[in-house]
């Protein structure tokens, strides 16, 4: 399941692009300011990130040169009433991996994203989608967990849960975080539906491999 993250300010365009990604089973979430579309990009929690330039508090083009500055790969679609050419150059300059402007039609920011994530995924090197902690291995591609020589096979939401806490090894991750990463909110705040998934991910790894910080949230054992 594809994370995406929509950077736009404008509730009836983010509603909208989210409506559409999610009927076609993408999970996503919204920042809807330049310093929280940077905050939550940077750290490849998504696996996408759709990016209007014209965000409150700085310029997308900026948030982009800072996340490629930092070294962050994940790929980007800018979404933007901008058509000029220079911006269209400037955009790409900046590390963008496509360009659409508005107005849009969803079927083609779709096929864009599709594109761009097969992309992501064709060109990535084999040894990033592998992540082992401990005796365990998760295999990003084959979507797949080993537990010393024994294969696990984990449904969607479960995998998706073990890859946000495999990225993110020795971090306090609380609830509503992880309801967003993984649920995209689709559950109310106050659902019990993360500790229930903990629960089922502790009896097919381990006991002991994730944590409950009282209060806080949860944390992989490192």
């Amino acid at each position: 399941m594809n994370r995406i993250l929509i950077a736009e300010d404008e509730p009836r365009i983010a509603a909208f692009i989210e409506k559409g990604l999610r009927s076609h089973g993408f999970t996503t979430s919204v920042a809807t300011d330049a310093q929280s579309a940077a905050d939550m990009a940077n750290g490849s929690a998504f696996d996408l990130l759709i990016l209007d330039l014209g965000l409150p508090g700085k310029d997308g083009l900026k948030v982009l040169e800072e996340l490629r500055g930092q070294g962050e790969k994940l790929p980007v679609i800018i979404l933007t009433a901008r058509d000029d050419i220079q911006d269209k150059v400037a955009g790409f300059e900046a590390g963008a991996d496509d360009y659409i402007t508005k107005p849009f039609r969803f079927e083609e920011l779709l096929v864009r994203v599709k594109a761009r994530l097969r992309n992501n995924l064709n060109n990535q090197d084999a040894s990033e989608m592998v992540i082992k902690i401990r005796n365990i291995v998760l295999d990003l591609r084959a979507r797949q967990v080993k537990v010393g020589e024994q294969t696990i096979e984990l449904p969607a939401r479960e995998f998706t849960l073990t890859e946000t806490f495999f990225r993110h090894p020795g971090q306090v991750l609380s609830r509503e975080q992880l309801l967003d990463r993984v649920w995209g909110y689709d559950y109310d705040p106050g659902s019990n539906i993360v500790d229930v998934y903990v629960g089922y991910l502790r009896k097919k790894l381990g006991s002991n491999l994730i944590e409950t910080v009282r209060g806080m949230g949860y944390r992989l054992r490192t």
